[in-house]
């Protein structure tokens, strides 16, 4: 990223300025040159001048300004496409240009979106909580919509995740410390879905924020939700009462990512104080604002305040995203545009017709529901999306048809082959699942090498990226005790493993020393027993040694596990300790006091 503040220029070179005659202002000639490579630029308006005049933009923010040009707007987020723009008038005070790259931009300076999200007549799906995960986004995105939501999802869950590649289903996973998916996503929708969160902490939200950025295309902070899962913690429809804590948490990410940020709200009870919030969110930069036509008590039997929303369309200058029209407005896909005229705004979020049948974004209109049912049931397995939420979706699908013979079956199903089998794709799922199984006992063969990953580092510490399954292993047989039984073999000393604990998540690593040389899993875990198996499970793959695997063979250990009983009290190996109490422990580290505890057990 490049921002290079200019000399002074006189009113006498005014003429050729791009924009701006004072200190700061920028040469025609110069802002060309800044273009090239057909880069992006975002650019930051504190205070548009009267008068401004937009040309030759490719970007229909800016056009909707140029159409407003006696409003005076303050602290606007703008990108301007590769076409120049001649921005007359504006001050370096006012204006500051920076160039994004592809690979990302930086922290320290201008906010820089490497990938724009335009809100302007779009057709969006809407946050909706156990709803909008990744299959239901898929589809809707595969029927016409143009921009998908997740669900809400909490600040502090999402903090306690870790990022992960899942090579199996090619997605990008963020995983609870009890192994949960919280959240999962693919490089289909990378450009097109937006984060939602749930939060009423402005660092919170900007850690969350720079947790996920890499893997969507926007953050958007729910201020509409009125259940009280939401607003207890202050979160969701509670914020509506907290205009100043609303500013902070929007300004903050504004200026913390790199990544447009939007809002959903509700309406307030009166119209000024409506317009009055709106305003103040506006002035925070953020890209677009969603706007739910109803109050924070009302619920969907209450119409929607298309007025209200059309007030609010009329009084700002970004974006507005009508919702709340599933009950008495839109039925069909041509009702989206009848809602869209009737609030005047840029775009239409869609919730409840929607769940009930993604196809409302299609064209030529909605497909059987047994189709789309189908097609949804396809996406679930193949992102091994969890039954109880798969089974959950395709209810409210059914609604009306829940007590049919198919809707019953639905209902007693208890996994994802049973639901698949009430659907008719009972060979499908079992297809699937063998690919997928195929798939994940190739990755689990590679060798470091042909993963990818460092063998050694420069430390010396041999890693790898493998993580401890007890369902994988026959019962009372570990890889540290495969470890342990090769290391007498050998007459090398025992194992020595050191464990810390990150104090940020709570989870482990493990290092394990056998012969002077140091293994340990590049994976952190939530326990340090599974932490220390890993680091067993790394030494072992590394030696090329058996680690006690279902089917694998170990002869001697198992020979040793049956002969124990019967050894005569006497003989040297009776007069060793029991294998439990064999293992060296070096004491356990937590990174956040620094004390040491003794270890215990296998």
């Amino acid at each position: 990223m490049v921002q290079k503040r200019l000399a002074a220029v006189t009113s006498r070179t005014r003429r050729r300025l791009a924009y701006g005659g004072w200190r700061g202002s920028v040469r025609l000639e110069e802002l060309e040159k800044r273009e090239q490579g057909g880069k992006i630029f975002r650019v930051r308006l504190r205070d548009i001048k009267q008068g401004i005049a937009l040309h030759q933009t490719r970007t229909d923010t800016l056009k909707k300004l140029s159409e407003k040009n006696n409003r005076k707007k303050e602290n606007k987020l703008l990108c301007v496409g590769r076409k120049k723009a001649s921005l007359p008038w504006i001050t370096e005070e006012t204006f500051s240009i920076c160039i994004s790259v592809c690979s990302g931009c930086g922290r320290g300076g201008m906010i820089v979106n490497s990938l724009s999200l335009c809100y302007h007549n779009k057709l969006i799906l809407a946050p909706m909580v156990r709803v909008g995960t990744l299959p239901m986004r898929l589809l809707a995105l595969d029927y016409g919509a143009d921009i998908v939501y997740c669900e809400e999802l909490i600040d502090l869950k999402m903090l306690q995740c870790k990022r992960v590649v899942n090579e199996v289903l090619s997605t990008v996973d963020f995983v609870a410390p009890d192994d949960r998916v919280v959240f999962r996503t693919c490089k289909r929708e990378q450009n097109r879905v937006v984060f939602q969160m749930g939060t009423s902490d402005a660092e919170r939200a900007l850690a969350v924020a720079r947790l996920v950025e890499n893997d969507v295309a926007g953050i958007d902070v729910n201020m509409g939700c009125p259940k009280e899962y939401s607003t207890k913690g202050g979160m969701g429809a509670a914020l509506l009462s907290d205009p100043d804590k609303i500013e902070k948490i929007l300004s903050t990410l504004v200026k913390g990512t790199c990544r447009p940020v939007t809002c959903k709200i509700r309406i307030l009870p009166s119209l000024e104080d409506t317009l009055n919030l709106v305003k103040r969110i506006e002035r925070t930069g953020i890209a677009a604002i969603a706007v739910h036509g109803r109050k924070r008590e009302e619920r969907p039997q209450h119409p929607v305040s298309c007025d209200v929303i059309k007030a609010i369309a009329d009084a700002l200058s970004i974006p507005v995203i009508a919702n709340g029209g599933s009950h008495d407005h839109i039925q069909q896909y041509l009702d989206i545009e009848d809602f869209r005229q009737a609030t005047a705004a840029s775009s239409v979020m869609v919730a409840r017709a929607a769940m009930w049948n993604p196809s409302i974004f299609l064209k030529e209109g909605l497909r059987p529901l047994e189709e789309v049912m189908q097609k949804y049931i396809r996406y679930a397995v193949q992102y091994d999306n969890h039954y109880t939420n798969t089974k959950y979706c395709l209810c409210q699908m059914l609604r009306e048809q829940l007590e049919s013979p198919q809707g019953r079956l639905l209902h007693a199903a208890q996994s994802s082959q049973e639901i698949c089998e009430a659907f008719g794709l009972g060979a499908f799922y079992e297809e699937t699942t063998q690919q997928l199984d195929a798939r994940r006992a190739k990755l689990l063969a590679r060798t470091p090498e042909e993963a990818g990953e460092p063998a050694e580092d420069a430390s010396g510490v041999i890693k790898m990226a493998v993580r401890f399954d007890r369902r994988a292993y026959p019962p009372q047989i570990t890889p540290k005790m495969c470890l342990l039984e090769w290391c007498r073999r050998e007459k090398l000393a025992q194992p020595v493993y050191e464990t810390v604990q990150r104090p940020l998540d709570r989870l482990f690593c493990s290092v394990v020393t056998v012969a002077e040389q140091k293994y340990q899993s590049t994976l952190w875990d939530k326990s340090k027993k599974l932490a220390e198996q890993a680091a067993a499970i790394v030494c072992l793959r590394s030696q090329g040694l058996p680690e006690g695997r279902l089917g694998e063979e170990s002869p001697s250990l198992y020979k040793r596990k049956r002969e124990a009983p019967d050894q005569d009290p006497g003989s040297p190996r009776a007069q060793e300790p029991a294998l439990s109490g064999e293992l060296c422990k070096k004491p356990f580290v937590d990174l956040a006091s620094g004390e040491e505890t003794p270890l215990e057990g296998r």
